[in-house]
């Protein structure tokens, strides 16, 4: 994975760049909103393999479990174009981390989309969720200093 930049990204610490695809539009003719939220994702994802925290999970033992999502529209993204996707981690809680994620159209060199996420550090052996470990915590730390 490479870590892009742009400047409407500058404090964000994992960019990545994302092609829009003919198929990520809807019958409008614009990205479909769905879309956004897999955006999210990659960059969520993108931000723990660039913290060395690993992403497969087989469903047993401790891991991640998405609680929340939100996402507000600022403009229409269209194909052809790519996406600059930024992701930082905004608030640690007892359990949660809160990603802030803005995507940039490259064409159009707007943002347009940004919001947030929250995940939950879960136990699914016990269905309960678990505290966040002082290693994650120093790993988040070092990537956004």
């Amino acid at each position: 994975m490479k870590n892009y930049s742009h400047p409407l990204l500058a404090d964000f610490p994992v960019v990545l760049r994302i092609p829009v695809q003919w198929g990520d539009q809807d019958a409008i003719g614009h990205v479909n909103n769905v879309i956004s939220l897999r955006w999210y994702e990659s960059a969520r994802i993108a931000y723990f393999e660039t913290i060395g925290i690993g992403t497969g999970h087989t469903g047993s033992g401790s891991g991640i479990i998405l609680a929340a999502s939100q996402c507000n529209y600022r403009v229409q993204i269209g194909y052809p174009d790519s996406v600059f996707v930024g992701t930082r981690v905004s608030r640690i809680g007892n359990t949660s981390l809160t990603f802030e994620t803005r995507i940039v159209s490259e064409v159009q060199n707007l943002v347009a989309v940004e919001g947030d996420s929250v995940v939950v550090m879960f136990n699914y052996d016990e269905q309960r969720k678990e505290p966040v470990s002082d290693e994650l915590k120093a790993a988040i730390e070092q990537l956004q200093s």
